[in-house]
């Protein structure tokens, strides 16, 4: 089942946070209601739309003193606030093997957001949140679609 939660349309980076922002508010609630177990954000775009400005969101609200970057030679990137973080860059991941290698399948109750699922399917988790970033034709403005997959 796909569920809607948002779909709207961004102007800069600011905004871009703002929309994270307000959806880091109900992954707390989700977080609050789960006794173990992990939330997993898919997020899927290409080069440059934002995808890390909007975990720059997220973290300002579940770990606001943290400093957000890209996980892109780390792999991973782990955020402590009032949830537990980690931001995976899949962009080099290519199979199984590569993904297991970042001790992906180790993290417990955090949240956690992937950039580059396109190169995971075999990992997503039936049910998670999609988070879809693309650039609308004016080069600046982004379109943001984030839904919620269920089984």
């Amino acid at each position: 089942m796909i569920e809607l939660i948002k779909e709207t349309v961004t102007a800069s980076a600011n905004e871009t946070e703002a929309v994270a922002k307000e959806f880091a508010l109900s992954l707390c609630k989700d977080m609050e209601n789960i006794s173990y177990g992990n939330i997993f954000l898919a997020l899927y775009g290409d080069v440059g739309v934002g995808k890390t400005v909007f975990v720059r969101g997220l973290a300002s609200v579940i770990c606001p003193d943290e400093f957000v970057q890209s996980p892109t030679y780390a792999l991973v990137n782990e955020y402590r606030g009032k949830y537990r973080i980690c931001h995976y860059d899949m962009y080099r991941i290519t199979s199984e093997d590569d993904l297991e290698s970042t001790g992906f399948y180790d993290y417990e109750n955090c949240i956690i957001v992937a950039e580059w699922c396109e190169n995971i399917p075999f990992a997503i988790p039936d049910n998670y949140y999609r988070v879809e970033i693309s650039k609308i034709d004016d080069g600046c403005s982004r379109n943001i679609k984030i839904e919620k997959i269920t089984e």
